[in-house]
């Protein structure tokens, strides 16, 4: 049987279901090798089907269903399943971001309560048949993406990261794990970012940042910022550099740190080409450009090596990046014969910006329900 629980922040209130743990053993034949879809070092990520929540009426036929590696269930740490609950839970739904739907805890016999720490968290999330980023990029049983699928894929993780970056009352919340293996695709290719076990808040007053936790830097080799060295120095401009490097990941479909060239970093191979205007031998090889879309590659690196400057002040913010991606993608979207779905997505997210830019110049958009999202852009200075 499930039951509701409702957390509650000053701009939206989000309601999770919460689900039995014997519930989600039937759903995933006991936690079965076969329903294993994910896994590594913080915990499993399970397919589970036809889960009912008897008190919403919702059946989800198919869920990602997420638990701790066995290692912290002995050592009873949930602290990154309780941050993903804690950022998630009071986030208003978004198309960019993999939803969490709700939550139980494996228990005993004996009465517990949602607050008993003893107990063992399991998260249900909507489910990403198409694996990740990741595997798009450098599995070889993978179809290489097309120039315009890259260019939306960037576009959409832009998004993503702006919803983050900007929502209400300046409470910012930095992901600080930007990485292909943490983009995942939807049923129709919608690429979404997820896992927030590392994330934070960073809530902002004029004077200074404050920030929700003094956790020490943390992320994965090749994507975290050079200049997060402390936690004073968190900031939205992590997530910007990470973005970078996962953009010209995207372009070239090098990884991020690949021991095996010289250099080993995308970073430090790929900047001295982009400023030597060098954009041929940086592309993927294994697909050519047509030159109806080599402006929008050009834009892409241009993009990319913004954000991973040095210096945090040079960077921008997403919602730059977002303006700048979206104009040129634009530019291409007639003249280029992109596939009839691409196009469709496309053009869904130009109206949406041309709806917000248009109300961003009398009000400001609250995420006051549960669906609502805040995807207002500023107005191109």
């Amino acid at each position: 049987m499930a039951t509701q629980t409702q957390t509650t922040t000053t701009t939206t209130t989000t309601t999770m279901e919460e689900f039995s743990y014997e519930d989600l053993e039937k759903a995933t034949n006991n936690f079965s090798l076969s329903s294993l879809i994910g896994k590594g070092s913080h915990g499993c990520v399970y397919k589970g089907q036809n889960l009912h929540a008897q008190l919403s009426n919702n059946l989800f036929n198919i869920v990602a269903i997420k638990k701790p590696s066995l290692a912290l269930q002995i050592l009873q740490d949930n602290s990154k399943l309780d941050n993903e609950i804690d950022v998630l839970s009071s986030l208003p739904s978004s198309p960019y971001l993999v939803n969490l739907i709700g939550l139980t805890r494996r228990h005993d016999n004996s009465a517990t309560t949602l607050n008993n720490n003893n107990n063992n968290k399991v998260l249900v999330m909507e489910f990403m048949p198409n694996s990740s980023l990741h595997h798009l990029l450098h599995h070889t049983d993978s179809t290489q993406p097309s120039w315009p699928t890259r260019a939306l894929i960037a576009l959409q993780l832009a998004r993503a990261l702006q919803f983050l970056h900007d929502l209400p009352e300046s409470s910012s919340v930095v992901h600080r794990d930007v990485k292909p293996s943490n983009i995942l695709f939807d049923s129709n290719w919608n690429a979404k970012l997820a896992d927030f076990g590392l994330a934070l808040r960073l809530q902002t007053t004029e004077s200074s940042p404050l920030h929700d936790s003094l956790s020490p830097p943390a992320g994965t080799i090749g994507y975290i910022d050079p200049t997060y060295t402390t936690p004073s120095k968190l900031s939205v401009k992590n997530d910007v550099y990470s973005f970078g490097v996962v953009l010209l990941e995207i372009v070239s479909s090098r990884r991020a740190i690949d021991v095996e060239m010289d250099p080993a970093s995308v970073v430090e191979w790929a900047l001295p080409l982009i400023k030597a205007d060098r954009m041929d031998d940086i592309i993927d090889r294994r697909a050519i450009p047509p030159a109806s879309v080599r402006s929008s590659i050009m834009t892409m690196l241009s993009v990319a090596a913004r954000c991973v400057e040095l210096e945090q002040n040079l960077r921008p913010n997403m919602r730059e990046v977002v303006t700048e991606l979206m104009n040129s993608v634009l530019v291409n979207v007639e003249r280029t014969r992109f596939p009839p779905l691409i196009k469709s997505l496309i053009m869904r997210i130009s109206r949406r910006h041309r709806r917000r830019k248009e109300a961003a110049r009398t009000t400001v958009i609250l995420c006051s329900a549960k669906m609502s999202i805040r995807e207002v852009l500023a107005e191109t200075q």
